[in-house]
C-alpha cells in the first residue's frame, strides 16, 4: 500500500546546481556499482536516480561538499587533475550573479553511507511488484520508503517469535558482559537465526519479505551477501542468548575486514556499558583501516595499529590524522592539540561549539565572525 501511495504522486524534481567535477563523481558511482555487482536495473538506476539526487540535493559538512570561492580553491580541489577549462574561466571571468559552483567528494563517507542505503533498498525490491518498474522511483521517494519501512520494523511485532538456534552460530569472543558469536554463513538455519536477531533488535537484518520461507526484502540482501562470503555477521550476546549489539563487515579481497555497521536496539547506538567489549571483539578481528560512522558516533576509533576510545588518544600525530579524516571526533577528545584545534576551525568551525579551546584559536573564530 505504501508503494502504490509513492508510485501515484508526481516525481519531485531533481533541483539544478552547478558541480564542477560532475563527470567523475557520475564515474564513481558507476564503478562502485560494476564492483558490487549490481543488476542492469539497479545499475542504472543509480547513474540516474541517485547522480541526478547527488548533484542537485546532496548535502553535507565540507569537506564532502563544498562552495567554491575561488580559482586557487578550485585548483586545489582537482589537484593532482587538471582544472577543467570551463571552471578555470568561470573564475577568470566570474560575474557577480552567476551561479555558485560547488564541488562534492566521490567517495565521502557521507556519499558512501546515503549509497549504501539506497543500494539496501533497491535489492530488496528483487521479487516484488516493483522489481522491473525502479525506473518509476525517485531518489526522495526511495528515502521515504526505506525510513518508513525502517520506523515499520520497530514498531511491529513478528508473526509468531522466532526460536534461537545454537548451531547457527558459533562464540568468537568472551567479553565481560557477553560473547561475540559469528552467523554461520553455510548453516541452513542461518536465515532464521537472522530473524531472530532482527526480532530482538528491531532492525531489518532478518526482515525478510517473505516471513514463512525467510526469502525476498532486506533480509535477502544481507542473506546472500553472507552465505556467498562477502559480508560477515556478528551478534554480541548475554545470557539467553539475548541480542545486545550486531555488526556487520564487508570481506575485501585479502580476507580483511571493513567494518560496515554496528548496531544497537532499533538502530541506535550500543549502550555505554558493552563499549569495552566491543573495543575488544574489533581489535581481535582483521579490520582493514577506516573508522565507519556507527563507531565514530560512539567514541571508537580504528588507528593504523588498533581500534581505540578516542579519549585516550593523546599521541598528537593520531589526534591530527583521525581529525583530519574525521573532524567530528574532536568532541570525543580529552585533550585536543593545538594543530587539531586550527585544523578543525579551519575546515568545520561549528564543531568547537562548547568546547574549551586556545585563546588564539578562539580570537581568530571571533574575528571570523
Amino acid at each position: 500500500m505504501v508503494e502504490a501511495l509513492e508510485l501515484s504522486r508526481p516525481a519531485a524534481a531533481y533541483a539544478p546546481r552547478d558541480v564542477a567535477n560532475a563527470p567523475e563523481l557520475k564515474g564513481a558511482i558507476g564503478q562502485r556499482s560494476a564492483q558490487r555487482g549490481d543488476g542492469p536495473e539497479i545499475a542504472a538506476w543509480l547513474q540516474n536516480h541517485f547522480y541526478r539526487y547527488v548533484i542537485g540535493r546532496f548535502d553535507a559538512p565540507a569537506p564532502a561538499v563544498e562552495k567554491i570561492d575561488n580559482l586557487e580553491q578550485a585548483e586545489n580541489l582537482f589537484h593532482p587533475a587538471s582544472l577543467p577549462p570551463w571552471v578555470r574561466r568561470r573564475f577568470e571571468h566570474k560575474s557577480a550573479s552567476g551561479p555558485a559552483l560547488w564541488w562534492i567528494a566521490p567517495a565521502s563517507e557521507a556519499l558512501l553511507a546515503l549509497e549504501a542505503r539506497l543500494v539496501e533498498f533497491l535489492n530488496s525490491r528483487q521479487g516484488t511488484s516493483l522489481a522491473g518498474k525502479l525506473a518509476r522511483i525517485n531518489c526522495a521517494q526511495a528515502l521515504a520508503l526505506w525510513a518508513a519501512e525502517h520506523a515499520a520494523f520497530a514498531a511491529r511485532s513478528a508473526a509468531g517469535l522466532r526460536a534461537h538456534h545454537p548451531q547457527a552460530v558459533r562464540g568468537l569472543w568472551q567479553g565481560r558482559h557477553g560473547v561475540f558469536f559469528e552467523f554461520l554463513p553455510h548453516s541452513p538455519l542461518l536465515r532464521a537465526e537472522m530473524a531472530y536477531e532482527s526480532q530482538h533488535m528491531q532492525h531489518c537484518l532478518g526482515q525478510f519479505a517473505d516471513r514463512r520461507e525467510l526469502t525476498g526484502g532486506y533480509g535477502e540482501n544481507y542473506a546472500q551477501a553472507c552465505e556467498q562470503g562477502r559480508l560477515r555477521l556478528f551478534s554480541y550476546r548475554s545470557g539467553n542468548a539475548q541480542p545486545h549489539i550486531t555488526i556487520s563487515a564487508v570481506v575485501s579481497a585479502d580476507g580483511q575486514l571493513d567494518i560496515d555497521q554496528i548496531k544497537g536496539k532499533q538502530n541506535r547506538p550500543p549502550v555505554e556499558r558493552y563499549h569495552e567489549d566491543l573495543l575488544g571483539f574489533l581489535n581481535s578481528l582483521p579490520c582493514a583501516h577506516g573508522t565507519p560512522e556507527d563507531a565514530r558516533r560512539i567514541g571508537i576509533a580504528r588507528l593504523p595499529q588498533r581500534w581505540d576510545f578516542v579519549s585516550n588518544i593523546s599521541d598528537a600525530r593520531e589526534q591530527v590524522q583521525l581529525a583530519h579524516h574525521y573532524p567530528e571526533v574532536i568532541r570525543h577528545y580529552r585533550q585536543p592539540t593545538m594543530l587539531v584545534q586550527w585544523l578543525v576551525a579551519g575546515r568545520q568551525p561549528e564543531l568547537l561549539a562548547g568546547l574549551e579551546i586556545a585563546p588564539t584559536v578562539r580570537h581568530a573564530l571571533e574575528g571570523r565572525a
